[in-house]
């Protein structure tokens, strides 16, 4: 199981993610949606961006983007779009244009909102399932996509939380993305971001010892 941890906006996480022992695969960044308290505007952006990546992949988090913030951001060192809101063929058009890897998030209520993946799933790289929440950090019934089977990584959101059974999660996701959940009072806490890459590192190692338990027997 990979993580990504969204909604980075200050320095010193930054450093502290892209320097961490085992860091997140993907860490996400609010580019265009102000309601966010975790947006971040562009000149501080282009600043933050500046610090190494190292072994992660720096993730823009759009919604419903016009033409102007994709031209801003063109040649920072994002390798993920993580769009919400636009139509498959505005997808395939900043795809083709921008040449970035694409997660497309579908947002969830209901069951009837699940299948709307199937529109995506030959633009996108990724499948990310989330609540309609946004910037509130609203849960969904999981179980909707448990036996979901589709042929892209499929990356799951909707206030997840480190006390919640991330095993559970790995059953369903390929990827899990974190963001509130890893925050004190609205700001990101680096004891909790601590324990919650020692939690999937733990999950991944065990993983690994039973897969080749498996194997030996």
């Amino acid at each position: 199981m990979k993580l990504k941890i969204c909604g980075i906006s200050d320095f010193k996480t930054l450093e502290y993610l892209v320097t961490h022992p085992y860091p997140p695969e993907y860490i996400g960044f609010i580019v265009n949606y102000p309601k966010s308290k975790r947006f971040v505007e562009f000149n501080k952006l282009k600043n933050l961006l500046k610090i190494d990546k190292n072994n992660s992949k720096y993730v823009a988090v759009l919604v419903n983007p016009d033409k102007n913030i994709l031209k801003k951001i063109k040649d920072l060192p994002f390798d993920y779009y993580q769009i919400y809101d636009c139509s498959s063929n505005e997808i395939k058009s900043i795809k083709k244009k921008y040449k970035k890897k694409i997660i497309v998030a579908v947002t969830i209520k209901d069951k009837n909102d699940v299948i709307k993946y199937m529109e995506f799933n030959e633009i996108a790289d990724f499948i990310l399932f989330d609540s309609k929440g946004y910037e509130k950090s609203l849960s969904f019934d999981h179980q909707l996509i448990k036996n979901l089977k589709i042929n892209k990584k499929l990356m799951l959101a909707g206030n997840i939380q480190i006390k919640d059974n991330l095993e559970y999660y790995s059953k369903i996701a390929d990827i899990i993305d974190i963001s509130g959940g890893v925050e004190t009072s609205g700001l990101k806490d680096i004891s909790k971001i601590n324990i919650f890459l020692y939690k999937i590192k733990q999950i991944n190692d065990e993983t690994k010892k039973k897969n080749s338990s498996n194997r030996s027997t």
